[in-house]
């Protein structure tokens, strides 16, 4: 390539050693580059900290063209950019899914954490859509890692109904097509087009099972990723009022920014049923993540509890009080990354959990709570320390137990 003080009259940058021309450092010859004029017409060059901003973008191909052309003219002359673009390929490499599963699964997560994090996104995500964005990103790092065959792994998915566990069994690919069936809900909220038209997850899952391909394979990856980042994409650009919309569930609804952290939570604990089928390594959401989760069990388990004193499986209410006052209530105390303590109205749904009218305690470590949730361990099973009232505890985990579904 030639530079761009290349051609007529002498070169002052060219200094002679013994005899031999110095060809001048990629430091010298960009900051002789940027010290002449642009062109008439042409737009100034970027700035070095700019393009610096710019190589991991690069590295993962999502650069426009007029930034990637930048980029690759400004490693030509600049030697600490040319060294880091090479390690953020080398890195972006070993996310190729025909690597083994000993891979990292993480490794894909933190390359792109750490592009979004010197070049901020223009539309940033709403920090209630945060846990779905990223729990859907973990799952695609998964399904892009294991092998065709392992898409017929056999999976049971588990859930609780009344006082009892049941289970059905799919494949991984099963698995994926009802994560893409119940997120329709939500496509659906907000006007986008969804090819269902049953109401309830489980009708929709059946729905969708019946009219797939048989047996289903990785092809159902697409759609789902699609879908996925569709629904981001929406939210973004909606602004703040989408949050409150209402996302109906058939049963029951949910605000948006309550749909979209149940969505993340079905989808991890489904992410890590597949990674048990398929042996591969996974780990449970950040711990700001967990803990927005459990806050929203801990907010849905007096309506639960409500709804399971309704159909004769908890004991009666003792002490109601009007709407809003604080009635007795059981403290539980979530433990590990995510956790915290939250007050658990007993008697109604409408009155307020409260620290002083306090009369049994529950503590549990944080992902524990959530596999009792996802209805995968059993409640007589799921506490690590009671204390107080033993029918209040009974109902609580019971109810807890009771929000999961197919």
């Amino acid at each position: 390539m030639t530079g761009p003080l290349d051609g007529g009259g002498p070169d002052e940058s060219r200094e002679e050693v013994g005899g031999v021309p110095r060809i001048p450092s990629p430091r010298r010859a960009a900051d002789n580059y940027e010290a002449l004029p642009a062109p008439e017409g042409a737009p100034p060059p970027l700035p070095h900290k700019v393009l610096q901003s710019l190589l991991g973008a690069w590295a993962l191909s999502a650069c426009s063209p007029e930034e990637t052309t930048a980029v690759e003219e400004h490693l030509t002359e600049c030697a600490p950019c040319a060294e880091e673009a090479l390690r953020l390929r080398d890195a972006v490499g070993l996310l190729h899914h025909e690597r083994d599963l000993d891979l990292d699964p993480l490794l894909r997560s933190r390359v792109l954490e750490n592009c979004l994090g010197r070049r901020p996104a223009r539309i940033p995500v709403p920090d209630w859509a945060g846990p779905y964005d990223a729990e859907t990103a973990r799952l695609d790092a998964l399904l892009r890692d294991i092998g065709d065959s392992e898409w017929h792994a056999p999976v049971r998915l588990k859930w609780f109904e009344g006082d009892r566990s049941v289970s059905r069994r799919t494949t991984v690919a099963g698995v994926i097509g009802h994560l893409q069936a119940v997120d329709g809900l939500v496509a659906t909220a907000i006007g986008l087009d969804d090819p269902l038209s049953s109401k309830t997850p489980t009708e929709r899952t059946e729905d969708h099972w019946r009219g797939a391909h048989h047996p289903p394979t990785r092809a159902v990856r697409g759609p789902w990723r699609d879908q996925a980042h569709t629904l981001i994409r929406t939210v973004s650009f909606a602004g703040r009022g989408v949050a409150e919309l209402s996302v109906s569930y058939g049963d029951f609804s949910l605000p948006l920014r309550d749909a979209l952290v149940d969505r993340a939570f079905e989808c991890w604990v489904h992410a890590d049923d597949i990674a048990n089928a398929v042996d591969y390594p996974y780990e449970p959401p950040s711990g700001a993540h967990l803990h927005g989760m459990i806050d929203l069990v801990a907010r849905l388990l007096p309506a639960a509890l409500a709804e399971r004193r309704r159909a004769g499986l908890a004991a009666p209410a003792r002490h109601l009080v009007t709407a809003g006052a604080p009635g007795r209530s059981l403290h539980l105390e979530v433990e590990g990354s995510g956790g915290g303590d939250w007050y658990i109205a007993l008697d109604s749904p409408a009155a307020v959990g409260s620290r002083d009218r306090k009369v049994a305690q529950v503590a549990l470590d944080g992902v524990e709570f959530c596999q009792l949730v996802a209805g995968h361990i059993a409640p007589e099973e799921a506490a690590a320390g009671q204390d107080g009232d033993r029918e209040a505890i009974r109902d609580v985990l019971f109810a807890a137990a009771s929000l999961s579904r197919l």
